[in-house]
């Protein structure tokens, strides 16, 4: 009998994510397979959960709901940034990523929502909250 995947395990795994449309917004393809320690918190719950029990060379497809990704999208993350603290030559459009720093070394990725008069509005949810995903999954190695 072949070893399978139990928590602690350090594995690697190919794999492709997709949204529900089959659009891929993330892949190994192409590059090294990904590698992390099962059951230590590295990756989105429902990703971890899904390979305990699988064994090397063994493929599998799951879907995820938001609580098992990057959560539901919650209105809190929006935020009114006032045009004054903007740096002077930032051209801002709707759609577009910056990067907000809170003075620190904390880094977090907004999304341009609207932009008015006296102030931008930005989204700090993450890009996948509230999305159901889909991931095919392949254990490369078990160490």
């Amino acid at each position: 009998m072949s070893r399978t995947v139990k928590e602690g395990d350090a594995i690697s795994v190919h794999y492709t994510g997709r949204l529900e449309s089959g659009e891929i917004f993330d892949s190994s393809e192409g590059r090294s397979p990904l590698a992390f320690t099962v059951g230590s918190g590295q990756l989105i719950k429902g990703f971890d959960n899904a390979v305990p029990g699988m064994a090397v060379g063994e493929k599998k497809m799951v879907t995820l709901l938001p609580a098992d990704a990057y959560g539901d999208r919650k209105d809190d993350l929006f935020v009114d940034l006032r045009k004054k603290h903007i740096p002077e030559g930032m051209d801002l459009e709707v759609g577009m990523v910056v990067e907000l720093s809170d003075g620190g070394q904390n880094v977090v990725p907004a999304f341009v929502q609207e932009i008015h008069d006296e102030f931008v509005r930005m989204d700090l949810n993450h890009y996948l909250a509230g999305k159901v995903l889909v991931f095919d999954i392949e254990i490369v190695s078990i160490v």
